[in-house]
């Protein structure tokens, strides 16, 4: 015959009620559409005005003339970088209005439907 073990029986934990909750289930109309990602648009617009910048600096030779205004001699990369400024906030802006405008006609291809909302809540114990 195999010994049992001396370990003391534990008592059975209480079986404890489980928590209250609250569970509020309605139904709702709501209105869903197609927006466009805004910051997808701006990035987009950005990249594409940096590659303007960078067609437009290599597109042209440029001279090894001083400017008349400044009496300076710009370089690739100065010239790549007055380009880039403009030809990225120009593209941002341009991307964003397009942005606005596809988000604009998106409201108008809008429909409604039903969802159901539940909200559940469990109450402290006390």
């Amino acid at each position: 015959m195999a010994d049992k073990p001396n370990t003391p029986e534990m008592p059975e934990p209480e079986a404890s009620a489980p928590p209250e909750t609250v569970v509020e289930d309605h139904l709702e109309r709501v209105r869903v559409r197609r927006a466009p990602k805004f910051s997808v648009f701006v990035v987009a617009g950005g990249l594409l005005g940096l590659l303007t910048a960078l067609i437009l600096t290599f597109a042209y030779d440029g001279t090894v003339n001083q400017s008349p205004n400044t009496g300076l001699v710009y370089s690739s990369g100065q010239v790549f970088g007055f380009l880039a400024l403009i030809c990225v906030a120009v593209g941002i802006a341009l991307f964003g209005v397009l942005a606005i405008i596809l988000d604009r006609r998106s409201s108008k291809s809008s429909r409604e439907v039903t969802v159901d909302r539940e909200t559940v809540q469990r109450l402290p114990e006390v």
